[in-house]
């Protein structure tokens, strides 16, 4: 007889669930983290609430997940004391409980000379450890330093895994275009110089995912040749991705080609551009964006505001054009590129400043776009790496009708201290939207900037 995960079979002895410890990144990181640890009982110290209290004002991600949390936990308690067995979390779930501070067991007590809430939260974590004797305690925590102090006195710790994309998925999205050279010639040129491409049966005996990308290989002569292709869902045909152009922007490689292809394509609402410095994710992103312009009432290019301390940009001296400036550079960076493509004074360079000072264009910090519903515009986010999964989804789920986004980043330059390559947000978005036609994902490889920037982003 078959028997539910997690339950005892026949004559055995049902384990107790496992106490998880909860360090403030963690709810910082995810408000909804209590209820993923299915039927195991959670435990968050005091000195997570103290720290929460210092987040709940403010407009950024982190105050709306301390908010959040402090709500969430007020409901599940109703009102009534957390008591020593904790309240219930749900069905199929365990129990939370507030734990007030304890002091590290004697002979741990010199190890740690500053009174830090992180190790108050360790220990903390200890005691909850030699209460709880017969059952799996660990500390959970995005940070990894204090893993390692947990780990170096016999505390298990572990990292949030719920939202940790894995590693075989990250790296099928760095290698997502699929290269062949056993297609005859003759289907190739019918890609080429056919009329809408050929069904995808007459290469391939399974259907690929919508928007999926190719470079046929072929030869003529003593010359290589390649052609690139991308899947149309909704023709169930393998088509053309011509090298096209986009406001004095032309690719200058494949994978820019690509890229350029999928901004302009009204068909594909949502992209995802990753790369190293240099590979002209964000300006071919604004290419397609200047070049589309009559299609939408406003382009927004954005950024998230990373400062040192996680301080809100309301720290930096100024006001709010002073305050903006350190942050917008990049995208004026990539905007004058576009700009000094034509000559002063010309049609297209005038009318990008007219964009600006009627701020058809705008360029702004991610925090001053919060709130808003974005209807009919076309949505550059850069250095999206810097995201969470839950800022993510926040930022997409205010698209209305007519609206396009671009997320452009480099998943090995993350800023934040509580994200790596499987649990930020343009990873998660890479995995979570893999396969929906709406969504197209291109990886830039190949620096374009300039031959030093490439010869320093492959050997430094």
């Amino acid at each position: 007889m078959k028997t539910n995960a997690g339950s005892p079979g026949k004559g055995q002895k049902a384990k107790p669930p496992k106490i998880f410890v909860l360090d403030t990144n963690i709810i910082l990181h995810d408000h909804k983290a209590i209820h993923h640890f299915q039927e195991n009982d959670i435990v968050i110290p005091m000195t997570v609430l103290e720290e929460l209290d210092k987040f709940k004002k403010g407009h950024d991600s982190l105050n709306f997940n301390a908010r959040e949390f402090m709500r969430e936990i007020d409901r599940l308690s109703d009102n009534r004391k957390f008591g020593r067995d904790g309240v219930p979390l749900g069905k199929h779930l365990g129990t939370l409980k507030i734990e007030l501070g304890h002091p590290f067991p004697d002979d741990l007590k010199g190890c740690f000379q500053d009174d830090i809430p992180d190790h108050r939260i360790l220990a903390t974590a200890i005691w909850v450890k030699q209460q709880n004797p017969g059952r799996f305690v660990a500390l959970v925590t995005k940070d990894v330093n204090l893993r390692m102090k947990a780990k170096a006195v016999g505390m298990e710790a572990q990292d949030y895994l719920t939202d940790r994309v894995e590693e075989s998925k990250v790296e099928y999205t760095r290698n997502e275009v699929i290269v062949t050279e056993d297609v005859g010639q003759g289907k190739i040129q019918s890609i080429a110089y056919g009329q809408g491409g050929i069904s995808y049966s007459d290469i391939f005996d399974k259907e690929p995912v919508p928007n999926q990308l190719f470079q046929f290989r072929w030869e003529k002569g003593d010359d290589s040749h390649v052609t690139c292709a991308r899947y149309d869902c909704d023709k169930k045909k393998i088509v053309l991705v011509k090298s096209r152009y986009a406001y004095g922007i032309s690719p200058r490689n494949d994978e820019q080609k690509f890229a350029l292809d999928a901004c302009l394509n009204p068909a594909i609402r949502l992209v995802s551009l990753t790369g190293g410095a240099g590979t002209g994710k964000t300006l071919i992103a604004l290419a397609a964006a200047l070049e589309q312009e009559r299609d939408f009432d406003q382009i927004i290019l954005s950024r998230p505001a990373v400062t040192l301390g996680n301080q809100d940009i309301g720290y930096l001296p100024g006001d709010q054009k002073s305050k903006m400036g350190p942050f917008v550079q990049p995208l004026l960076d990539n905007l004058n590129v576009i700009r000094n493509c034509f000559k002063p004074g010309s049609k297209q360079a005038t009318k990008i400043d007219a964009m600006l000072k009627e701020e058809k264009l705008l360029i702004s910090p991610l925090a001053y776009i919060r709130g808003r519903s974005l209807g009919k515009v076309f949505f550059i986010i850069d250095e999206a790496q810097n995201l969470t999964p839950h800022e993510i989804k926040t930022i997409i789920t205010r698209a209305g009708e007519g609206t396009k986004m671009v997320f452009t980043g480099d998943i090995f330059q993350i800023d934040q201290p509580y994200l790596d390559i499987y649990s930020n947000g343009l990873t998660h978005l890479g995995e979570k939207m893999y396969g929906q036609p709406l969504f197209e994902h291109i990886n830039l490889r190949k620096g374009e900037r300039s031959e030093l920037s490439e010869i320093a982003s492959r050997l430094l």
